[in-house]
Parts: structure tokens; C-alpha cells; sequence
């Protein structure tokens, strides 16, 4: 048994800073569980003068913008990859594996797009490659899937991963401030960058729900599977009437697996406010999941951070030492189980709130009523207001479960009807779905 393993660290940004930081405050905790020492021997910069949260030398890690400083040092066994980016860090993670080093990333980007191909490169040479901290920052949920229902069926994944939608989704909800105001303020707090379309988008939640639903249902999910809609056409109209409808509109991931086939999704939806999902506000996370013999559980926490995710970064080094000491590395990868089949839209199945104008006149939402009925869809509650325009009614409908196939059916055939000016929103409702 090694009395010390060395970390070779890429990049030094807030979660790096982090890693080095916890490191050394817990020296004593990690030799007691681990029987040898923990060390940050050197770390990869773009700039070794640039003021960091942690002095770097003060903790004996050594900077250098030479990444074969760090992946080429034959005294280095641990990589962790916090830098970032995509095809950078790839090629760095590659030759790490070739080096014989295990590696540990918190790169949810990297992992979505190319996460068989590095497990295939661990694998093949005998190194262990972990990720925990890619999706939802500090909450163990990866281990707790892989581990935690190895002898499960998980059937379904619900999850708010990103906490940049959810802190503007709940100041939109609680303070009934625009989507404008809310994203400005998240900017202004740094849950939000300048540029916010990877969150605000959805990309960032897709990436981490193909991440998810790989594990849970031991499948390849590629990010061009999940089905993906943004936050930013949403309205504080529709937050008001789902409030007063009994839910509460969230950033949903949703994957699901029948045995056979796999969808995956990441849309604006209304949740129940009887669900737990419901209650998770401002920049937390949380992922739902309904296993076959647990039933349903939670995982909840901070998404996002820079001691969170550093934290998650240093469960999973804990993890590789063990392996190392062990002898057990490289043994973790097992091909999917299941070939990949998506389900189609006629066996996608879900209740939904629509919002739109009609005309206000006798008979008209009796015709409404029989178009939806020609699609088998009937509506579980209906609420009608005043609209601006003249002689126009607001309605708004949530209906009984239906395939999204005849929904989209049905909306195609209600926005060519004379009597309905426009259809303004459109969701799944969550929580609430009979069986």
C-alpha cells in the first residue's frame, strides 16, 4: 500500500480551488479511511500569477501551464479534469488512461457527448473513470443509482438539475417578477452567466439527464435523444393559473424505461404541489426516482458550487484510491444491458395545461370540446377568464392523460379553428397523471 497518492489536478477555477482547499483540511479524515496520505502535487493553469481562492503553493501544489507536466509525471495516479470544455479535456482524459492513470472529471459537457468512448478507454487500460459531481453538484445521486439500485428496476427519473432555471422559476412563482427581472437578478447573484442559453435552453439539464438515464436504465442515451425545451417563452400568466390550479411550474428532466424502450426529456412542466418536487426552490436540485422495489425516493441538495462539487470530486478520488488499494481498478465499466430504443410520440403518455384564446360565443367551446374528443382527449379541469380582447375568452384547460401524439394532433387542429385566435402555452403536468 502507497503511504501517499499524488493528484495531478486540470484547472484551478472555483471547483479546483475547492479541491485543493478540502484536500488539506481533511488530511487526517482521508488517512483514516484510506491509510495513506492525499496530496494536490500539480495543478494545470492558463496563468500561474492569477489570483486564485486558494494559494496553491501554500498547500505544496506545484502550477504549471505544461498539461505533460501533470499527465506525463510518473509519480501522479489520480487526474482530476475541472477545467472544462470539451474536446480539450477529451484529449487530455485520453491520454491520461494511456498513461495508466485513473481519472475523475466533474465535466457533465464531456460526459454527455463522449462518455462510452472514455469508459471503453478506462477499461482497456485497467483504469477507473468517475464523474459524480457532472450532475447535480453535491448530491451522490450516479453512486446512488449505480449503487444504491443495483438490485432495483428503475423505472423512471424525475429531476431539477439545473438550479440556474429553478432560482429564476421560483422568483417568477413566489415574487411574480418577469422572466427578465428574475434572470437579471440570478446574473447579478452569479447563479447565471452572461450568456445563460445553455441553462435557460435546456442544454445544460439534457446533457445531465442523458447522463442519468445512461446509469439508471444501462443504455446508451446520446444527447441528440433527449427531447429539449427551454424556460425562456414562459409567462407569468401560466405560473398564476397553474398556482390556482394547484401546481407549480419547474425545469423538469424526465427519463423513463418500460423494459424495452427510453424516453427522455427536458421541458418546462407543471408540478403538483403535493410533490415533493415541487417544494425544491431557488438554485437547489433534486432528482426523483421511482424504483420497482424501493418505490420512490429523493435526492436532494445543492446543484452547483464550489465546495459541493468539490466535495463529490473528492468522494470519487476516496473511491479510486480504495480500488487501487484493493486491486480492483478499471473493473467498475459494464457494457449497457439494453440496446436503445426510443419510444415514439403515440406511446408517450402524460396530462397537459393549455392555455388560448376563443371567441366569446354561445356554442363556441362546445365545438372546442368535440374536436378534442375526436382525439379521445377529455379535460380533467377548465378555467375561463376575461381577455383583453374584445368579445375573446381566456381558457384554460388541463386534460386526462393522453399520448402526446393525439395532443399534438389535436393542437394542430385547434389552432386552424376560425373561433380560436391563438394558442399561447402548452406543458406537461407532473405529479398528477392517473396511472
Amino acid at each position: 500500500m502507497k503511504n501517499m497518492v499524488s493528484i495531478g489536478l486540470l484547472g484551478v477555477g472555483v471547483v479546483g480551488s475547492g479541491v485543493i482547499s478540502l484536500i488539506e483540511q481533511h488530511q487526517a479524515k482521508l488517512a483514516h479511511q484510506l491509510g495513506c496520505n492525499v496530496h494536490v502535487k500539480s495543478a494545470l493553469v492558463r496563468n500561474p500569477n492569477k489570483t486564485r481562492d486558494v494559494d496553491a503553493a501554500t498547500n505544496g501544489t506545484v502550477l504549471t501551464t505544461n498539461p505533460d507536466d501533470v499527465l506525463n509525471d510518473p509519480e501522479i495516479d489520480v487526474i482530476v479534469e475541472v477545467m472544462g470544455g470539451i474536446e480539450e479535456a477529451r484529449e487530455a482524459i485520453l491520454k491520461a488512461f494511456e498513461a495508466k492513470k485513473h481519472v475523475v472529471t466533474a465535466n457533465k459537457d464531456l460526459v454527455a457527448l463522449y462518455g462510452a468512448e472514455l469508459h471503453e478507454a478506462a477499461a482497456r487500460n485497467k483504469c477507473d473513470f468517475y464523474y459524480e459531481a457532472s450532475v447535480a453538484g453535491g448530491i451522490p445521486i450516479l453512486r446512488g443509482i449505480t449503487d444504491g439500485f443495483a438490485s432495483d428496476h428503475i423505472e423512471q427519473l424525475l429531476g431539477i438539475v439545473n438550479g440556474t432555471t429553478n432560482y429564476i422559476l421560483t422568483k417568477m412563482h413566489h415574487e411574480s417578477v418577469s422572466y427578465e427581472d428574475a434572470l437579471k437578478e440570478a446574473q447579478e447573484l452569479g447563479f447565471a452567466e452572461a450568456d445563460p442559453a445553455a441553462d435557460v435552453e435546456g442544454l445544460d439539464a439534457a446533457r445531465k439527464m442523458a447522463i442519468l438515464g445512461r446509469l439508471a436504465f444501462s443504455t446508451y442515451i446520446d444527447l441528440e435523444d433527449v427531447d429539449v425545451t427551454g424556460i425562456e417563452g414562459i409567462e407569468l400568466e401560466d405560473l398564476q393559473h397553474g398556482d390556482n390550479l394547484g401546481f407549480t411550474m419547474k425545469l423538469i428532466g424526465f427519463a423513463k424505461f418500460d423494459g424495452k424502450q427510453v424516453e427522455v426529456n427536458v421541458e418546462p412542466a407543471l408540478i403538483s404541489k403535493d410533490h415533493p418536487l415541487a417544494d425544491v426552490k431557488n438554485e437547489y436540485n433534486a432528482v426523483y426516482v421511482y424504483g420497482e422495489a424501493i418505490g420512490e425516493a429523493m435526492f436532494y441538495g445543492a446543484g452547483a458550487g464550489s465546495m459541493p462539487t468539490a466535495a463529490a470530486v473528492i468522494s470519487d478520488v476516496v473511491t479510486v484510491i480504495k480500488n487501487m488499494h484493493r486491486g480492483v481498478t478499471g473493473s467498475q465499466f459494464v457494457e449497457p444491458r439494453f440496446k436503445k430504443e426510443l419510444k415514439p410520440v403515440d406511446q408517450r403518455f402524460g396530462q397537459y395545461y393549455i392555455r388560448f384564446h376563443a371567441k366569446d360565443e354561445a356554442g363556441v367551446f362546445s365545438r372546442i370540446s368535440s374536436l378534442f374528443n375526436e382525439f379521445d382527449i377529455s379535460f380533467k379541469q377548465i378555467l375561463q377568464n376575461p381577455s383583453k380582447e374584445a368579445d375573446t375568452a381566456e381558457i384554460v384547460v388541463i386534460t386526462h392523460r393522453s399520448s402526446l401524439e393525439k395532443m399534438q394532433q389535436a393542437l394542430g387542429a385547434l389552432n386552424k379553428l376560425d373561433e380560436v385566435p391563438d394558442i399561447k402555452s402548452f406543458y406537461k403536468v407532473e405529479g398528477d397523471a392517473e396511472a
